[in-house]
């Protein structure tokens, strides 16, 4: 039996589509349910949780809070949408840099 484990954060969990229409999906670590947070950093809230599996569409990244996870430790925070972000030691891109281009604003 496998176990789920749990990121930095957790609430709703979304059904583990690609998060927009196009471009490169990216997949989250095997084995967590990422929380998705409404700015770069775990003092933010929660907005929802990905799915085990999910794979998603990093718009644009930034700098934020540093947190640690399966992929590293880091600052940078991707943007999945308007107001949500998730640390991007979370997400497989096969890069320690950014992979996207920086938030603006």
């Amino acid at each position: 039996m496998t176990t789920t484990q749990e990121s930095e954060s957790a609430e709703p969990v979304d059904d583990g589509q690609v998060l927009a229409a196009a471009g490169l999906s990216y997949p989250i670590a095997p084995g967590y349910r990422v929380k998705v947070r409404k700015g770069p950093g775990t003092d933010y809230p929660v907005v929802r949780r990905l799915a085990e599996g999910a794979r998603i569409e990093i718009r644009c990244q930034r700098h934020g809070e540093r947190v640690s996870g399966p992929y590293g430790t880091s600052d940078i925070w991707d943007s999945i949408g308007p107001g949500q972000y998730i640390s991007d030691t979370y997400v497989h891109t096969g890069s320690d840099g950014m992979v996207a281009p920086r938030c603006m604003g």
